[in-house]
C-alpha cells in the first residue's frame, strides 16, 4: 500500500516549489518539504518502495516497535524514537552502544559519525554498523548487519533506502526515547503510548511480514 499526496493546485504548487528541500536527501521529517515518492505508510515511518527489499514489522506483543529490511544476505533494523526538542540523542546513544556492544570503532559515513564492528547474537557475532540520525524531536537508529556491513555496494542500497525515509513524529506528548508508534498499512492509526524499549543486542522480536 502506498501513500500519494493529492495533486497540488497551481498556487499550492508554486508555494511548494518555493519551499523546496534545503537538503539533497533525508531522512525527512514529515513536516518539511520532501520528494513526493511512493512510500509504504506505516504510521510513524513512511518507507520507500523497493521491490528487491523484504520489509517486515518487528513487534513485541501486539505493538510494532521497529522495521527489519532484508536484502542480499543483510539486514537493516530501523527504529524511530521520540527525542527532546532541545538536543539530539545520537551522541548519548553512541556512547551507550560503544560500552555494550564490545569492540566498536567510530568512522565517518554518509550520515555523519557512525559505529562499526560486530553485533553479538546468541554467543555468535556478525559484522554490523550503527547509524544514528537526529531529527526535530525524533531520533532514527539504523543498524546494518551482515554482508552490507562490509560490502560497499550492498551498503549503498541501504543508504539510498534510509535517505528516502520519512519520519512522522506527530504532536502527541511522548517520553524521551519512547518508540514512535508504527502500524500495518491497512490498520488505523493509534494513540502514542508507553511501549517496550528496543535493544539491538538481543534476539529480534516477533517479526510480522507486511503483505
Amino acid at each position: 500500500m502506498f501513500r500519494r499526496r493529492r495533486r497540488e493546485q497551481p498556487d499550492q504548487a508554486a508555494e511548494q516549489e518555493a519551499a523546496a528541500p534545503m537538503r539533497e536527501s533525508g531522512p525527512w521529517d514529515a513536516d518539511e518539504p520532501h520528494p513526493d515518492n511512493d512510500r509504504i505508510d506505516l504510521g510513524g515511518l513512511r518507507l520507500p518502495h523497493n521491490p528487491d527489499f523484504d520489509v517486515r514489522l518487528a513487534s513485541v506483543g501486539d505493538q510494532h516497535v521497529g522495521v527489519v529490511v532484508l536484502y542480499d544476505e543483510s539486514s537493516l533494523q530501523l527504529q524511530a524514537l521520540a527525542a527532546p526538542r532541545s538536543s539530539g540523542l545520537w551522541d548519548e546513544v553512541r556512547t551507550k552502544l560503544a560500552s555494550q556492544a564490545g569492540v566498536l570503532h567510530e568512522q565517518e559515513g554518509p550520515f555523519g559519525t557512525e559505529l562499526s564492528g560486530e553485533m553479538r547474537l546468541d554467543g555468535d557475532s556478525r559484522p554490523a554498523r550503527y547509524i544514528g540520525i537526529d531529527g526535530p524531536r525524533w531520533f532514527l537508529l539504523a543498524v546494518i548487519s551482515g554482508k552490507a556491513a562490509v560490502d560497499d555496494a550492498t551498503a549503498a542500497a541501504y543508504h539510498d533506502f534510509i535517505k528516502d525515509v520519512v519520519v512522522v513524529r506527530g504532536d502527541e506528548p511522548m517520553a524521551r526515547e519512547e518508540p514512535i508508534p508504527l502500524r500495518r498499512p491497512n490498520e488505523p492509526g493509534g494513540e502514542a503510548g508507553e511501549g517496550p524499549r528496543f535493544n539491538p543486542f538481543r534476539r529480534g522480536p516477533e517479526i510480522s511480514e507486511i503483505r
